[in-house]
């Protein structure tokens, strides 16, 4: 498995990306966060849904996902919401220490 990852969960307003994106960061279970706007198209409860969304990507290590999935779970409006781990597989070595850093494994 490799050490750092990116964790990604969407939202429907800047409200909550921006409190999921600071209480990430101030636990210190992600280095950084950062919010992208996206158009999500998918089907929920039998129905085709199209939704403007924003996507919060925070970058964090592995070890830590756990901890940063349940913080996300916590704060996350939707009743199922989308929590995907995807591994960084290389990177500006002072980038990936600085990620490293800025992340309390505990």
């Amino acid at each position: 498995m490799t050490e750092f990852v990116i964790v990604t969960t969407t939202v429907a307003d800047a409200g909550a990306a921006e409190a999921i994106a600071r209480t990430a960061v101030e636990r210190r279970l992600a280095a950084c966060a950062g919010i992208v706007a996206r158009r999500s198209v998918y089907r929920w409860k039998g129905a085709l849904e199209m939704a403007d969304e924003l996507a919060v990507e925070l970058k964090t290590l592995a070890s830590v996902a756990p901890a940063l999935e349940a913080a996300i779970r916590e704060l996350h409006p939707y009743e199922l919401p989308e929590v995907v781990v995807t591994p960084i597989v290389g990177g500006s070595e002072a980038y990936l220490a600085w990620v490293r850093e800025g992340v309390d494994v505990g």
